[in-house]
């Protein structure tokens, strides 16, 4: 009963975006037209986060789905109108000028930590492009690392493309294991409370001293205003009885364990409750162990001593379609060009025909048909003025391109064959001799290369 619900409310969701300019291609692009089954526009082939879009709400959804029915239910909160489970983000402002960024700023997101210190300091220790401050560079890298890592095809079935009963079933046990197994929240606290057997509070919060919790005011816009705390408050001994995170035996070095340096007191350090207490990050180094890029709000995926973001962590459990960018659950797959790919999704790129058993050429890691290369890739032949088969033979010099044939590739005085000659080149033109210049040259300019 709950596959047949699932397959019925499938949809790929067309109408998010509809028309919204694309921020790569401008003009060129007619607006955002959602393929029907690649997650690209149909009209520029750039991804839905290339272009204007707003996606907060259903960022909200899709990380709420996400943390339903796990410990992290505390980060969610159900929607009135339709019972669906919503992120609450930590949107946040500071009511007084943040020390090291020099404005009163808001960001779109920072840990959920009471202490306004502690999270100041955690943005000061991020790269400065990569703080999510609204309105910045930082705020649209979080964005899209949201869209690449959590992609919401590798977590609802209804957002995939035409799956069996049988994928269905098979894609809600791995995202059941997901859970179970590997999802975490990162958590926030100082470097002396950690490591001096101080508990983190988990997803709910943190307690800021004493188990007292800074005072919160909600604004109107959905963020918070965190008062400015006393940082003395927050000092602390690091113990020396071999407290867990300590490397060496002073019992006093404590490493990161993603760059192997030092963290130092008084720095934040971040936590993930699924590595143990004797692993600790510095907040730049929080990353995935694929692509590097820092974990969106801290979100990660714990698997054989590594960390992932949701995108690599599927891809270290299910291959990933070439196609249409979602996971496979099926046992009958095609790999080619180094990819896996639905036998339903090895399609020509630009008209999607089956390319099962056809030939085929790759323009820039994308399958494409030849009647598509020839009609929109190929090389044009300056002497016969055709396309360029993908399987022949040809020569370039420079922008220009001839037929590897005695016909295309010959001098412009004689005629004599070039192929594997020395040659001249003027205005393309190929010339085999001083004396085909000099009678060509009465009607040309002498501009010429010798090749």
């Amino acid at each position: 009963m709950e596959i047949q619900k699932e397959m019925k409310k499938m949809t790929l969701g067309h109408e998010i975006g509809a028309g919204a300019m694309c921020l790569k291609c401008k003009d060129k692009c007619e607006g955002f037209e959602l393929h029907f089954w690649r997650k690209i526009c149909r009209n520029c082939k750039c991804s839905l986060e290339d272009h204007d879009v707003q996606m907060a709400s259903a960022e909200s959804k899709k990380v709420g789905k996400l943390f339903e029915d796990t410990k992290y239910t505390g980060l969610i909160a159900k929607l009135k109108t339709d019972g669906i489970p919503a992120y609450r983000g930590n949107k946040v402002t500071f009511p007084e000028p943040a020390k090291g960024i020099g404005k009163v700023v808001t960001f779109e997101w920072a840990p959920r930590v009471a202490n306004q210190h502690l999270v100041e300091r955690y943005m000061e220790l991020l790269p400065p492009e990569k703080r999510p401050v609204s309105g910045t560079q930082g705020a649209e890298y979080r964005k899209r690392q949201m869209a690449k890592q959590l992609p919401e095809h590798d977590q609802d079935p209804s957002h995939c493309h035409e799956l069996s009963p049988g994928e269905v079933k098979i894609m809600q046990q791995y995202v059941r294991k997901c859970k179970d197994e590997a999802l975490g929240v990162g958590d926030l606290k100082l470097l002396e409370e950690l490591v001096g057997g101080v508990t983190p509070s988990g997803a709910e919060g943190h307690a800021a001293q004493g188990g007292k919790s800074c005072p919160e005011t909600d604004l109107k816009d959905g963020t918070r205003s965190l008062p400015e705390p006393e940082p003395q408050a927050y000092k602390a001994t690091i113990s020396t009885t071999g407290s867990a995170g300590a490397q060496g035996n002073s019992g006093k070095d404590y490493l990161c364990f993603h760059c192997h340096q030092e963290m130092r007191e008084g720095t934040p350090a971040v936590y993930a409750d699924r590595a143990g207490y004797d692993k600790l990050w510095h907040p730049a180094c929080f990353v995935c162990c694929v692509c590097t890029e820092l974990l969106v709000d801290m979100i990660y995926f714990w698997k054989k001593d590594k960390l992932y973001c949701g995108r690599h962590y599927g891809e270290s459990e299910k291959p990933r379609c070439g196609g249409c960018d979602e996971l496979i659950f099926s046992n009958e797959y095609t790999q080619a060009e180094s990819q896996n790919w639905h036998l339903k999704h090895f399609c020509c790129y630009d008209c999607d025909c089956v390319l099962a058993g056809e030939t085929y050429v790759m323009e820039k890691d994308k399958p494409v048909c030849t009647t598509c290369y020839m009609k929109n890739y190929a090389m044009i032949c300056v002497a016969c003025q055709t396309p360029i088969e993908p399987e022949a033979q040809r020569v370039s010099y420079g922008e220009s391109h001839w037929h590897a044939e005695p016909k295309c590739f010959q001098c412009s005085g004689c005629s004599k064959c070039l192929i594997g000659q020395r040659f001249m080149a003027m205005k393309n033109m190929l010339i085999c001799s001083v004396e085909c210049k000099k009678i060509l040259q009465k009607t040309n300019p002498p501009t010429n290369v010798v090749i």
